[in-house]
């Protein structure tokens, strides 16, 4: 077939999402022929892909996708700030995202969601933009039926955070999930570690006293002393890092925990932060 309509470019470009002049060619080198077509668009984006695949990606963004009870983040890098601002790219985080919800993040780019293999949807943006496009993180959630998971995406899509809230008992959900994604955003805006100091990582806190050591030895004082420095400041250290000991970033005058106390008090549940989990790039 020699003639080649713009109706089928269009029709072709619609289903695969290549250019107008790649989906020309392709239906030429083809005949008109749209499933070789699309097979030869596909293998020319792998070639693509493949070539940059080695390419450094130091730009990205971040989206959270929630749906009922379930929650999902991605973390994808791209070469460029122009490309991680695109549309484009910014529409491929939120399906991406969305599919993680339904088949989970672990081993993401293996899998097959709703809109196809993963790693094909991978392949078909770095074609369409023209940049490495990477996977490098996720994270998948499920809270109980009294519970919540808050998520908050900073608006450069530069910060992620999510937090999954639980209540004693049923409570207005809208509420509850306010709650959460209020708290979720104290996070974004803070130095977070743990909820509470029983979960701090040990190596965390022996890092933070070793370096109080080393600055109070400086001092010249007694060694007894300087132990009195260590444990009181590794105590004001630890309650600075503990989310539940923070003040709240909305209301200053009182902590998380106290925030989450009246709140639960409000809705006539207890409630607890059970869980939360921060990405930057």
């Amino acid at each position: 077939m020699s003639n080649i309509t713009a109706a089928m470019v269009k029709e072709l470009r619609e289903i695969t999402g290549a250019g107008m002049m790649d989906c020309k060619k392709a239906l030429t080198e083809c005949n008109g022929d749209f499933e070789a077509s699309k097979e030869l668009l596909r293998k020319k984006g792998q070639a693509i892909a493949n070539k940059k695949s080695n390419r450094e990606t130091k730009e990205g963004s971040i989206y959270i996708a929630e749906k009922d009870k379930k929650a999902a983040l991605v973390k994808i890098a791209c070469e460029t700030d122009f490309v991680a601002k695109n549309d484009q790219f910014k529409d491929f985080l939120k399906k991406i995202a969305e599919q993680a919800i339904e088949v989970g993040t672990e081993g993401l780019e293996d899998k097959t969601g709703s809109e196809g293999p993963i790693k094909e949807q991978f392949v078909q943006t770095i074609s369409k933009l023209g940049e490495n496009i990477v996977f490098l993180e996720g994270l998948d959630w499920e809270t109980d039926e009294n519970g919540t998971i808050g998520c908050y995406t900073h608006t450069n899509g530069k910060i992620g955070v999510m937090i999954e809230i639980g209540a004693e008992s049923a409570v207005d959900s809208s509420t509850l999930n306010e709650i959460a994604r209020n708290i979720a955003m104290h996070i974004a805006a803070s130095q977070v570690e743990a909820i509470q100091e029983s979960d701090l990582d040990p190596a965390v806190v022996e890092k933070e006293k070793n370096f109080l050591v080393d600055q109070a030895k400086e001092s010249g004082k007694p060694d007894n002393i300087i132990e009195k420095m260590v444990m009181g400041r590794l105590a004001k250290f630890k309650k600075e890092i503990c989310l539940l000991y923070q003040n709240y970033v909305k209301e200053p005058d009182k902590t998380i925990e106290q925030y989450l106390a009246d709140s639960g008090k409000a809705l006539g549940a207890k409630l607890v932060a059970k869980r939360f989990h921060k990405v930057t790039f």
